[in-house]
C-alpha cells in the first residue's frame, strides 16, 4: 500500500503488519494523503516493552548527559525550523507563518527542558531532629504517554516528550491520525541529537490503542491535550487503573472590553485572538464582552473582520487556512445555523467561503453574532471554528457573571486603562489563565499551563463540578457583608472604585 505513514520504533521507522488504516485527508482538497495504521496489540507492547528497557538505563544517566541532548536538540529544531514548518502545513492546513509559530512555541519548552539540573534538584535540611538530616530527591517515574490533538502538531508534543525525556523517563507519543508526520520528523530530531535508542517511541491508531496504552502495567502516567469528551475518558480509566495523568480539554474564552480600553488595539487584538488558525486552538477568544458605551465599536470591528481571509499555507496574504476535516466544517456551519435558528443576530456569515483552486477544502470565513444569550447553542458549545460571539453586558460585575458561569475555565482576557478594573477582574473571576490587555494569556514554559473547571482534569484541578455552587455561595456572602453597617465604609469605598 502506498503512502502508509510508518512509526517509530526502536529508532527507526517501521511499518506495522496491521490491516487497518485512517484515511489521512487533507484539509484543502480533501484528497487522500495518507494511510494511518491502527497498529496491532503486539506493535504497541513491543514499544512499550523497549521504552521501559531504555527507561532502566536512562535513569541513572547523568543529568549533564541528558541535558547535552536537548541542547543539541534544540539546535537542531531550530536549524530544521523550515522543513518542520513546511510538513506542519502540508498535513494540517495552516499558514507558513501560523505552522512557525506553533513550532516556536514547542522550541521554547526544549531551551526550558535544558534547565533540567537546576529543575531537578531536591531539598535538605539538617538536624530536622537531633542528628537526623533529611534529603529528597526528584526521580524519574517510567514510561510516560502522551496523547496529542491534530491543532498544534509541533507545540503540543513538544510540551511533553523533551520534559519527560530529561527528567529521566521514556515517552510513548501518540500523535493525532490527522497530522501524523510532524511528530515523526521532530522525534527522528531528538534521535539525530544523540538520544539512547528506544527512548521514544511513536505509535499510531484511535481508541482502541490508546486503550492499550492507558492499560498497559508499564505505563505510569499520561498527558492528553482534546476534546472534553475524550479527555474526561483519558483521565478517568487512567486513573481507575491507578496512573497519574493530566487533561487539558474545552474551552469558552471571554475578552472583557471596558469603555476605558484602547479601541485600536482591542480591535487588532480581537480580530487575531478570535480568527487566528481558524479558531481552531484551545486559547482563542470566542466570545467578546462589550462592557457599557464600548459596544460603539463593534460596527469598526465587523468591518476589520469582513477583510480577513482564509487561504492556501504558501499564500502570503492568507489570515488563516481550512479546518481540520469536512465534518469540522460541517459542525462549525451546523452550529451557526443553531445561533440563527435561536435569534442571534448574524452580522457576518462565514458560510460559503471560497479560495481560488481550492473548491474542495474546508473553508469557512468569518462569522460574527450579536444578541447573543447564555442559553444559546453558539455559547454554550466549543464551536472551533472562526467564529465570534458578542455580548453587551452593562457593567463589569455583569461580565464577571457571565464568565463565572461559564462551564470552561481556560482563559479569559480584559482590556481596560483602570488598574481597580483590572484587579478587581483579577482577583474575582474564575478561570485559570487571565490576560489584562493582553487576548491570549497562555503562559511561557516555566510556568504552569492552568485552565480551570470543565477546561481541565489533573492534580491542578482548581475548580471542579462544584465551581458554579462556589461561585454563587461567595457572591452570596460578599454582597451580604456590604450589606453589613459595620463595613459601610469599607463598602461604600470598595462600590466607588468598581461599580463603572
Amino acid at each position: 500500500m502506498s503512502n502508509v505513514i510508518k512509526a517509530l520504533i526502536d529508532g527507526v521507522l517501521v511499518e506495522s503488519k496491521s490491516t487497518q488504516f485512517v484515511d489521512m485527508v487533507s484539509p484543502l482538497t480533501n484528497e487522500v494523503i495518507g494511510k494511518v495504521p491502527c497498529m496491532l496489540k503486539e506493535e504497541i507492547d513491543e514499544a512499550v516493552q523497549k521504552a521501559h528497557q531504555a527507561y532502566l538505563l536512562w535513569r541513572f544517566t547523568p543529568v549533564m548527559t541528558r541535558t547535552r541532548v536537548m541542547l543539541k536538540y534544540q539546535a537542531l529544531v531550530k536549524e530544521n525550523m523550515e522543513e518542520l514548518a513546511t510538513i506542519l502545513c502540508k498535513e494540517s492546513g495552516k499558514t507558513f507563518a501560523d505552522a512557525k509559530g506553533d513550532l516556536v512555541r514547542g522550541y521554547e519548552v526544549i531551551e526550558f527542558a535544558c534547565s533540567a539540573p537546576t529543575l531537578l534538584m531536591g531539598e535538605t535540611i539538617e538536624n530536622v531532629a537531633n542528628k537526623v538530616n533529611t534529603y529528597s530527591y526528584k526521580q524519574a517515574i517510567g514510561v510516560c504517554a502522551g496523547i496529542t490533538p491534530f491543532n498544534f502538531p509541533g507545540m503540543i508534543p513538544l510540551w511533553m516528550f523533551p520534559l519527560s525525556i530529561v527528567a529521566g523517563n521514556a515517552f510513548i507519543l501518540k500523535p493525532s491520525e490527522m497530522v501524523p508526520n510532524t511528530a515523526l520528523r521532530l522525534a527522528e530530531l531528538l534521535y539525530e541529537a544523540g538520544a539512547p535508542k528506544n527512548i521514544l517511541q511513536v505509535v499510531h491508531g484511535q481508541k482502541e490503542q490508546v486503550d492499550m496504552l492507558l492499560d498497559h502495567d508499564l505505563v505510569r502516567s499520561y498527558s492528553f491535550v482534546g476534546s472534553p469528551a475524550v479527555g474526561g475518558y483519558i483521565y478517568s480509566r487512567a486513573t481507575a487503573n491507578l496512573k497519574r495523568a493530566q487533561a487539558l480539554v474545552g474551552a469558552k474564552n471571554h475578552m472583557v472590553i471596558m469603555p476605558d480600553a484602547n479601541k485600536e488595539n482591542v480591535i487588532n487584538a480581537l480580530v487575531g485572538a478570535s480568527m487566528g488558525a481558524a479558531g481552531q486552538r484551545c486559547m482563542a477568544i470566542s466570545v467578546a464582552l462589550f462592557v457599557g458605551s464600548s459596544k460603539e465599536w463593534i460596527p469598526e470591528l465587523v468591518e476589520r473582520l469582513k477583510k480577513v481571509k482564509p487561504g492556501v499555507w504558501d499564500d502570503e496574504s492568507a489570515d488563516y487556512g481550512p479546518l481540520i476535516t469536512k465534518k469540522a466544517q460541517e459542525k462549525v456551519e451546523r452550529l451557526i445555523q443553531e445561533g440563527v435558528d435561536e435569534g442571534a443576530n448574524l452580522v457576518l456569515d462565514g458560510r460559503g467561503a471560497t479560495v481560488e483552486d481550492y473548491p474542495n477544502g474546508n473553508w469557512v470565513g468569518p462569522t460574527v453574532f450579536r444578541d447573543v444569550k447564555v442559553d444559546m447553542s453558539i455559547y454554550k458549545e466549543e464551536i472551533f471554528g472562526p467564529v465570534i460571539s458578542l455580548l453587551e453586558p452593562k457593567t463589569l460585575n455583569e461580565a464577571l457573571d457571565i464568565i463565572n458561569n461559564n462551564m470552561f475555565g481556560n482563559g479569559t482576557s480584559i482590556f481596560t486603562s483602570s488598574g481597580a478594573s483590572a484587579t478587581k477582574f483579577r482577583r474575582e473571576v474564575l478561570v485559570g489563565q487571565v490576560g489584562i490587555n493582553i487576548p491570549i494569556p497562555v503562559p511561557l514554559p516555566f510556568f504552569s499551563f492552568t485552565g480551570w473547571r470543565g477546561s481541565f482534569y489533573g492534580d491542578l484541578h482548581a475548580y471542579g463540578k462544584q465551581a458554579m455552587t462556589f461561585y454563587t455561595e461567595t457572591k452570596t456572602v460578599t454582597e451580604k457583608w456590604f450589606e453589613n453597617e459595620e463595613h459601610e465604609e469599607i463598602a461604600f469605598n470598595f462600590k466607588e472604585n468598581h461599580s463603572k
